[in-house]
């Protein structure tokens, strides 16, 4: 018998706030669930893709444009180029995470496979060569190449993406307060990336690029020097999260409501329509959460909620 691999991969928050396309947050439920997709992969005569799980019906009908394949066709080409042979593969995707949500969905399915891949074959990729085969995956939903998701999804943890050679870009992990709780809400409706993205205009006012750079650099520092004023002044979105408000139905509401419940920030996860709010501790996250779910009733959305910390391992292989 084939030996399957099956790998889970995060839901995570992109842009988090402060760090449009340069900071994201792979998460862990409170309650010990895993909150993400899942990809079982194994050595076959022809390659073949079987979509599981409570979001499968919003999968494409056409298996070659799932994600899950497009995927396995960067690690082919990647292997070729290292003169290695590539199997042909059996893939089943238990789908967890709704499409267009702000939760990293791409992000689960697209580093869920390269990670089965990436131990079923022997691990042929260093940890730099996968993340950037994850990030032109991305490209193919998003329109462009952006980090903020499948690198916290693959390695796990506050991540701020810092500048490499060539133009690239490499995780570093930054310091979460494990006191802090993160209320995520997800309402009943999609946004996706692409839309999301034609929002934010090519070139931006020096003045707001001054404010975005002081804001970020003011949020990393807070965390390394557990600075909670400055940490709470600065976790906050200056530069999607107002031109974007406008594309989620209650957002402004359920971000006051948030605010008026306890919360120290609260702001679009990824470019929404999910949401995530920051509290302290687990009883003022469930307050901030209930507070979100009602403003969003009173537009008409029903949501889910969840309470989750930052994962620390990111994507895994499952017994």
């Amino acid at each position: 018998m084939s030996l399957t691999i099956r790998a889970y991969a995060p839901a995570s928050i992109g842009n988090f706030a402060a760090g449009f396309d340069l900071m994201g947050a792979a998460l862990a439920p409170l309650d010990g669930s895993l909150w993400g997709d899942v990809v079982g992969a194994k050595k076959a005569s022809t390659t073949t893709l079987l979509a599981t799980g409570p979001y499968a019906h919003l999968m494409p009908p056409d298996p070659t444009q799932n994600l899950v394949l497009r995927t396995f066709a960067f690690v082919k080409d990647a292997l070729a180029t290292k003169d290695i042979p590539c199997p042909e593969m059996a893939f089943t995707l238990e789908k967890n995470l709704p499409r267009s949500s702000g939760l990293g969905s791409s992000a689960s399915s697209i580093v869920a496979t390269l990670v089965a891949c990436q131990i079923l074959l022997g691990e042929p990729f260093t940890r730099s060569e996968l993340l950037q085969m994850a990030g032109r995956a991305e490209s193919l939903v998003s329109g462009s190449v952006h980090l903020d998701n499948v690198a916290p999804s693959l390695h796990g943890g506050l991540l701020l993406l810092v500048p490499g050679e060539g133009g690239s870009s490499k995780p570093r992990a930054l310091p979460w307060p494990s006191e802090l709780v993160i209320a995520v809400v997800h309402p009943h409706c999609e946004l996706s990336t692409e839309k999301a993205r034609h929002v934010m205009p090519n070139q931006l006012p020096m003045a707001e690029v001054l404010a975005f750079a002081q804001n970020l650099a003011a949020f990393v520092h807070a965390l390394h020097t557990k600075d909670q004023e400055i940490f709470v002044r600065c976790l906050r979105d200056v530069l999607a999260e107002p031109r974007r408000a406008e594309l989620v139905p209650g957002f402004r509401a359920a971000q006051k409501a948030a605010m008026r419940a306890g919360a120290l920030g609260c702001s679009l996860s990824g470019s929404g329509p999910s949401i995530f709010a920051v509290a302290e501790g687990t009883e003022h996250g469930e307050k901030v959460a209930a507070a979100i779910q009602e403003a969003f009733n009173t537009v008409g959305l029903a949501s889910e909620a969840r309470l989750c910390g930052v994962d620390p391992l990111g994507a895994r292989v499952l017994p």
